[in-house]
């Protein structure tokens, strides 16, 4: 019951991170949008860094099982790995060209 309680906690957080925050930080007048991207961008982050960290103190020291808290220690490999692909995200390391050439691509041969 606990592990499933665990799960439920951070698929919370997740949806709360990346649909949640973007979606109350958005300001927008017919179609001009007036709260800066920045804004979006800094409270996902910290978000994930908080459930990051949340997850590794509940492993360290709330959670008695060993399950558990191998559960807890997986959800803080996740949150650390999203708040890797973020943080790259914005430095511009990778972006989603590819993607966008590839879908170009398909849409052309493939009326």
């Amino acid at each position: 019951m606990q592990r499933l309680s665990i799960q439920c906690f951070n698929v919370a957080l997740l949806v709360l991170v990346f649909i949640g925050l973007p979606a109350a930080t958005r300001t927008q007048w017919g179609n001009w949008h007036i709260s800066p991207a920045r804004q979006s961008q800094c409270l996902m982050f910290w978000g994930l860094a908080l459930a990051a960290a949340g997850n590794a103190v509940a492993a360290l020291g709330l959670i008695k099982g060993r399950k558990e808290r191998k559960l807890c220690w997986e959800w803080t490999a996740v949150f650390i790995g999203l708040l890797f692909v973020q943080y790259a995200y914005l430095r511009g390391c990778f972006n989603f060209n590819w993607l966008k050439q590839t879908l170009l691509w398909v849409q052309q041969h493939f009326p």
